[in-house]
């Protein structure tokens, strides 16, 4: 099922290869700015609605696991363990983000669009480790890590957001 998506190529390798050491470290520092923002953002914690709080929280847990799971060996009976962790957190955020129309009000915004794909893909990386489709497993944990991590912390890393507001206002 989960080969309808694209043609897996062969692997030979499930080492962390460069890219995915670079998308670890890139998940370790976005975690440690987003802990230093919310250090600097605590006075307006209390303002802070529970939706985006959640989903801060959610987030935390999947950036957090983010490394680990990228540069620990995988297969193991810890890495399927943290990895529904990781798929659950990505979900959850996915989904509370639907509730999340702060800089919207009331509406959509582009950012929901990617919450919908995150909703599509983040089963789909747990359907290709059942199949033991190791390379369509790691292209879609790749493509959620850049696309709904990477990425998306970077724009909200934007002084109009409420991460940026804090980190850099």
């Amino acid at each position: 099922m989960a080969s309808i998506f694209f043609k897996p190529k062969p692997v030979t390798s499930i080492a962390p290869d460069w890219y995915e050491k670079m998308l670890a470290a890139v998940a370790a520092i976005l975690f440690v700015i987003v802990i230093v923002a919310l250090v600097k953002g605590q006075a307006d914690w209390a303002r802070v609605p529970r939706g985006v709080r959640l989903h801060l929280a959610t987030i935390m847990i999947a950036l957090v696991l983010t490394p680990y799971m990228l540069l620990r060996p995988r297969g193991t009976p810890i890495h399927r363990l943290l990895g529904k962790a990781w798929v659950i957190a990505m979900v959850a955020t996915a989904a509370i983000s639907l509730f999340v129309r702060y800089s919207n009000p009331g509406h959509f915004s582009f950012i929901h669009i990617l919450s919908v794909f995150v909703l599509i893909m983040a089963p789909r990386v747990w359907l290709t480790a059942r199949a033991h489709n190791v390379a369509g497993h790691r292209g879609t944990v790749r493509g959620l890590v850049t696309g709904a991590l990477i990425v998306a912390g970077y724009f909200t890393l934007l002084e109009t957001r409420l991460l940026g507001h804090w980190l850099f206002g």
